[in-house]
């Protein structure tokens, strides 16, 4: 199976990927209650998921790699890939998130 990598980077709650529109401020909200939920917003941590997309969308998603200061971002970035946007690509799908801190 073909590994695709897709990056984002999370600022203070912003989440840079591409997103039309009102797809973007879904997935700035989202991005803002994983991280208020589940982490420390002033810290920066950098966190590798491996994810299986079909149907435009992450499911099965396990860290692979974590620099993080707290398990906190390990799960908000978890919560975050549910709703990042992945159009038509399909199979296993490594997704490195940067949350950038305060």
């Amino acid at each position: 199976m073909k590994k695709i990598i897709v990056t984002a980077v999370a600022t203070l709650g912003m989440l840079s990927v591409a997103a039309p529109g009102s797809a973007a401020s879904n997935l700035q909200a989202e991005m803002t209650r994983c991280l208020t939920k589940h982490a420390n917003v002033k810290q920066a941590a950098k966190v590798t998921l491996e994810c299986t997309a079909a149907d435009g969308k992450l499911s099965n998603c396990k860290v692979v790699e974590s620099e993080v200061p707290s398990k906190g971002f390990e799960a908000a970035a978890v919560c975050v890939a549910g709703a990042l946007p992945m159009g038509g690509k399909s199979g296993v799908i490594r997704v490195p998130l940067r949350f950038t801190g305060a």
